[in-house]
């Protein structure tokens, strides 16, 4: 029973990782369907998190899937109804983005603490903070977002080595290592929007 279990939560991790592998793919692409296999890659995670006991994981996977609803939106129409290109943070951004770490870690390493039985309050909650950030960027089309997500990445690798979860593990330096790349990738599409922009007016 419990091998069936173990099993049945394996061919999970292992789908939703292939889901989130074409979704950040997409996403390096600026591709706008990478929400699409980003929010059944965020629902398969989640059942697999919960019997991890990775709770703030929990919560950052459904504000994914807010924020990917959100960020398909945006992306489609933008604040002019066209759709909205990529760009470099504003300083309130910026500032937005610093917040909102400080926030979701204050938040979540109080609650893993001290409402529920997580062996890595502080750890899971750094995990969930920094991607955070990094999603809410994402949605508004920031380069930025990158880095933010780079930095959930590194922390995030090692503690999903320490909860077993070593396919998870895996997606996490492949995520970092796209994410690498989408950073690079972004920063040449925006030079060359920038560039078309120029030329036509």
């Amino acid at each position: 029973m419990i091998e069936e279990f173990l099993t049945e939560l394996t061919w999970l991790e292992g789908l939703g990782t292939l889901f989130g592998i074409v979704q950040v793919v997409l996403a390096r692409q600026n591709n706008i369907n990478t929400y699409l296999f980003g929010i059944v890659a965020i629902l398969m995670s989640m059942w697999v998190l919960y019997q991890s006991a990775l709770y703030a994981d929990i919560l950052l996977h459904m504000y994914y899937l807010v924020m990917s609803i959100y960020g398909w939106l945006y992306w489609k129409y933008g604040k002019q109804k066209a759709e909205a290109p990529i760009s470099n943070s504003t300083q309130q951004e910026h500032l937005k983005a610093i917040l909102i770490v400080l926030g979701c870690f204050g938040l979540m390493s109080y609650w893993l603490n001290f409402h529920t039985d997580s062996d890595v309050p502080i750890w899971d909650a750094a995990v969930s903070a920094f991607a955070w950030a990094g999603m809410w960027l994402m949605a508004k089309r920031k380069i930025e977002n990158w880095i933010y997500l780079n930095i959930s990445n590194i922390i995030s690798i090692p503690l999903l080595i320490y909860k077993d979860l070593y396919i998870y593990a895996g997606m996490s330096v492949f995520l970092f290592i796209m994410g690498t790349s989408g950073y690079l990738k972004w920063r040449k599409l925006m030079s060359e929007e920038n560039g078309n922009a120029y030329a036509t007016a």
